[in-house]
């Protein structure tokens, strides 16, 4: 066990004296990943969806700097640079989370760094990697800790611990000792509120561009503790500090366990497909299905569910016939149909076009659920159905986790042609032999050349 007085001590300590030798090849390998995931998600985001314009829009205004805006071919201050960016890491849906936890660890950390590494090009490619590691890291692990889960206490998680998270990960990366670490955490909370709300306001953008918020509140914390800014001694452990406001209690020893031994960050899972994680599972096991049998004549599905999954299916009739792309993403009904009748899930298979395709709406009117009681959080990865034929047949097939997970992860090969075919998307494309010698980089990234010029090839068709 540990002292609570100490957690955000520890923590500020751990981030500061984190180095590249530290982090064993595997590790530092499965953030260059996570790199090339969160780059190519942003580009597609670029060119395929407009819920982040706004975003740009404000970015723009604040032209001048050396941090990329992208989609355009403009530089902005960073903070600007890293609101942009970040509304668009999660607007496709199709980025990384850590299944174990409501997280997604790289979504608002990886612009909050590309914006500060291009602002400063004496950031090496060796520093940049070694602050990604941490912050997504201490974002997965807030994600575990709480007494009681966010939602409990009306929050929307996965901005909150990414703000807290690429907070530290920024500080780190700007060079700040221990006690700037731990003042820009402080800083960092003054500056973001994720409402729950977020999650169930079905008409609202916010869930696919909140993560522009919490990478500008990143960036801005650590140049203000940079600046000399203070905040609190004990942010995350306080009276009325990160955990007791929003987990409601201490922090749970997950927090700090193993703490610069295991790297949280090495667990997380890939998408193979652009929508809601918890819809993953369903549509593998479709897919598995199709080739046992006729979709056209299929009577009945059946969901295996739990309560992570619910939002997902209920009610069913709104399900089956969502109304917008992102009621389409977060819908069992629509994709496990979509992948039944199509045989593949697609950037192409949420806009207006596929939401009115009459077979797909059909099918998904079909499909039912079962509650599993057993089922809790640890589920979140997982799925069944069971499909009825008019003969009686009951086919079924179960997904303990979903494809992309550690345990059946997504090949370096397949993760290339994802960044290629988003690249493809970009508001300024990127043909596909460039962006496959820009995923080898990407890949192969590390080093004491400076992190700016390394991801630059990255962002431009030059």
């Amino acid at each position: 066990m540990f002292c609570d007085k100490t957690i955000s001590a520890r923590i500020a300590d751990h981030v500061a004296g984190l180095e590249v030798s530290h982090l064993d090849p595997l590790t530092q390998h499965a953030t260059r990943r996570a790199l090339l995931d969160a780059l190519g998600v942003m580009l597609a985001a670029s060119g395929i969806t407009s819920d982040p314009v706004p975003y740009r829009t404000v970015a723009l205004a604040h032209r001048g700097g050396r941090s990329r805006i992208l989609g355009t071919e403009f530089t902005a201050a960073p903070t600007a640079a890293a609101l942009a960016n970040a509304a668009l890491a999660h607007a496709l849906d199709y980025g990384d989370t850590f299944d174990p936890g409501p997280a997604h660890p790289n979504a608002a950390l990886v612009p909050a760094l590309l914006a500060l590494a291009d602002a400063d090009p004496s950031i090496d490619a060796a520093r940049f990697l070694t602050a990604m590691t941490a912050g997504s890291d201490l974002a997965c692990r807030l994600s575990l800790a709480p007494a009681r889960a966010y939602e409990d206490g009306g929050w929307y998680p996965p901005p909150l611990v990414g703000l807290v998270a690429a907070a530290a990960a920024c500080a780190k990366l700007l060079g700040l000792d221990a006690d700037g670490i731990r003042h820009a955490i402080g800083l960092a909370m003054l500056q973001g509120s994720f409402p729950g709300e977020i999650k169930y306001d079905a008409t609202s953008p916010l869930r696919g561009v909140r993560e522009a918020f919490a990478a500008r509140g990143a960036v801005e914390a650590a140049l203000l503790a940079q600046a000399g800014a203070r905040a609190f001694a004990t942010p995350l452990e306080g009276r009325a500090g990160f955990f007791a406001v929003y987990g409601g209690g201490p922090a749970r020893a997950v927090l700090t366990a193993d703490l610069g031994v295991r790297f949280l960050g090495d667990a997380v899972s890939f998408k193979p497909w652009p929508c809601c994680r918890g819809t993953h599972a369903y549509i593998e096991a479709a897919l598995a299905l199709r080739d046992r049998c006729n979709w056209r004549e299929i009577d009945g599905v059946t969901a295996e569910i739990g309560p992570i999954q619910s939002m997902l299916i209920r009610p069913q009739s709104d399900k089956a016939v969502p109304k917008s792309v992102i009621e389409a993403k977060f819908s069992i009904p629509f994709t496990t149909a979509w992948a039944l009748v199509h045989g593949s899930v697609s950037l192409d298979s949420f806009d207006d076009q596929a939401r009115a395709d009459g077979e797909v709406i059909g099918l998904a009117k079909r499909i039912t659920e079962y509650r599993n009681p057993n089922w809790g959080r640890e589920h979140a990865a997982s799925g069944s159905l069971v499909v009825t034929m008019p003969s009686g047949a009951r086919l079924d097939h179960a997904v303990a986790h979903a494809i992309g997970h550690p345990g059946n992860p997504l090949s370096d090969d397949v993760l290339t042609e994802k960044f290629v075919t988003c690249a493809g998307r970009a508001d300024m494309p990127i043909a596909a032999h460039h962006a496959r010698t820009m995923a080898a980089q990407i890949l192969g990234f590390g080093g004491r050349s400076s992190a700016s010029a390394l991801l630059r090839p990255a962002l431009t068709d030059a």
